[in-house]
């Protein structure tokens, strides 16, 4: 698997049957991926459970050295992560191309 992984993220985004990010970053990660984009440009909600999925992405990619970066956030949200103050902890890219750019160095 590459190094850098794009994972497009749709729906819901909660506990439950509809975890379907939290088990695709799980995957990735175990396959040797070091970074992760999420792509949330298709996400219709961002639960509390769906934000500590995105905490716990973060903290297990991090402490192995790679970077979590979200790209395509709906102004909804952004509103959810900015009321729960994670705006200044997760990297927030406007689209895929511009969060790969960052991570090659350019």
């Amino acid at each position: 698997m590459s190094e850098t992984v794009v994972i497009d993220v749709t729906g819901r985004v909660t506990i439950g049957p509809d975890a379907m990010m939290r088990d695709a970053i799980h995957e990735a990660v175990n396959e040797g991926a070091r970074n992760i984009v999420l792509n949330m440009e298709r996400v219709t909600k961002l639960d509390s459970s769906g934000i500590g999925e995105l905490v716990a992405a973060h903290t297990t990619i991090s402490s192995q050295g790679g970077r979590l970066l979200l790209v395509g956030l709906s102004d909804k949200i952004a509103s959810v992560l900015q009321i729960t103050n994670l705006l200044g902890v997760l990297e927030l890219y406007s689209d895929a191309d511009a969060a790969l750019a960052t991570l090659e160095g350019g």
